[in-house]
């Protein structure tokens, strides 16, 4: 049932101190050095297996996996190694690691295959798994008391080792901390693999159309610039943070949905004046009358969209009593650290790209919010905006979550990183 504390594969006085990446191969860990075995095969049960892989082929066929066997002098026979996400190495243009499950293993592997999968070889956290009939058919009983699989949702998962705790690219890579929390990856992991090359493609192609380095490059400069943010939204928070100073304090609904109104027909207005260019005289734009009471009608509804939110975010917490949310750059901003990473697991920026991008996305933020709280509530209302369409489900739920969760977890970065 795998090495056995006290046997060749046991734990040696000096790995006693050793500090494990993350939570997962700490209780592999430690199951090893109890000889707890059953332990040890739940835990592996439940965690992603990356395996390594050929680029060349997989971007042939996506769908195919090769085993890569090696040779192990321990066990006098070539095996299959997988790795924790904890223990992956820093993503380089070729091989690359995709994920896959003990129950997946279990199903593919064939009579000619090694007879042992070795989790985090020469590891202190290694585990050598028989892989004969019987050795499978445990991990399928394994895999069968699963009820998630890879790390918690809604969670803060932290890499104690190999990922920034301090500094500027933390920093940067907090400001991501919502989708880091939702999707269950450590918030810190610069050297991001994240579900594994083909998961983090697919991904992007089919959320952003992202196929190629030329259109990352592009998605990436797009959320850094905030230019993925409707300009309608900019509009109208802008309008009433200048309001809020004009007037030095909080802004009436009624007021701004009436302000918003006369700066939309004062502009149709003046795009209809003529104007004098190098060419002659440029008649300007005619916008009908009913065109503009549409445009009116439009920024109205959206005021009221808004308040309604903030109006929630209030009783939820999200936002101070009396509190609004001032820009919404953070919309972009946030998923630009996001898409930083994404674009590394899927090779398509090298690690200083990446790290470059997260580091610029961490200055925006910086510059332009009070705080991580201040900095969450516009992140939210431009996911609110974007997906929710005022139901409030999942998308503001699950935002809601994300929110509470960073802002009171003392693993968070949230709560470790300083503002100032």
């Amino acid at each position: 049932m795998g090495w056995t504390a006290g046997s060749e594969g046991g734990t040696s006085p000096g790995l006693q101190g050793w500090q494990a990446p993350s939570a997962v191969e700490r209780g592999l860990y430690e199951a090893r050095v109890r000889g707890d075995w059953p332990a040890y095969y739940d835990l592996v049960a439940q965690a992603d297996l990356f395996m390594m892989q050929s680029k060349a082929a997989v971007d042939a066929n996506r769908g195919t996996s090769r085993f890569h066997r090696y040779w192990n002098p321990r066990t006098g026979t070539y095996c299959l190694a997988v790795y924790t996400a904890g223990m992956l190495p820093p993503p380089a243009p070729d091989p690359v690691y995709n994920a896959y499950s003990l129950g997946w293993f279990a199903g593919v592997w064939e009579a000619g295959d090694p007879p042992y999968l070795v989790v985090n070889p020469g590891s202190p956290c290694e585990g050598v798994l028989p892989a004969g009939p019987e050795g499978r058919e445990l991990w399928q009983r394994h895999y069968a008391k699963v009820e998630r699989r890879g790390l918690a949702r809604d969670a803060v998962h932290t890499l104690e080792i190999g990922g920034p705790l301090h500094g500027r690219v933390a920093f940067g890579l907090a400001v991501g901390a919502h989708l880091s929390v939702r999707n269950g990856r450590f918030w810190n992991a610069m050297a991001y693999h994240g579900s594994g090359y083909t998961a983090e493609r697919e991904i992007l192609e089919e959320w952003w159309g992202v196929t190629t380095r030329e259109g990352w490059l592009e998605m990436q400069e797009l959320l850094l610039s905030a230019g993925m943010v409707s300009s309608l939204w900019k509009f109208v928070l802008r309008l009433r943070r200048e309001m809020a100073l004009d007037f030095a304090g909080p802004v009436d609904a009624d007021h701004w949905r009436t302000a918003a109104a006369h700066v939309v027909r004062r502009r149709a207005e003046e795009a209809a004046e003529p104007v004098l260019t190098p060419d002659g005289v440029d008649r300007g734009r005619v916008v009908t009358a009913s065109e503009v009471e549409s445009d009116v009608d439009r920024v109205q509804r959206l005021i009221g969209r808004i308040t309604r939110y903030e109006a929630r975010f209030r009783a939820d917490g999200i936002l101070p009593e009396r509190g609004y949310v001032r820009t919404i750059e953070a919309w972009d901003h946030g998923r630009a650290s996001g898409m930083a990473r994404w674009g590394l697991a899927a090779r398509l920026c090298s690690l200083q790209e990446a790290e470059a991008a997260v580091v610029r996305a961490g200055r925006l933020v910086h510059a332009n919010y009070r705080s991580w709280e201040d900095f969450s509530a516009a992140y939210v209302l431009g996911r609110c905006l974007h997906f929710d369409e005022e139901e409030f489900g999942q998308w503001y739920e699950t935002a809601l979550r994300g929110h509470r969760v960073l802002t009171t977890d003392p693993a968070s970065p949230w709560r470790t990183l300083p503002w100032a």
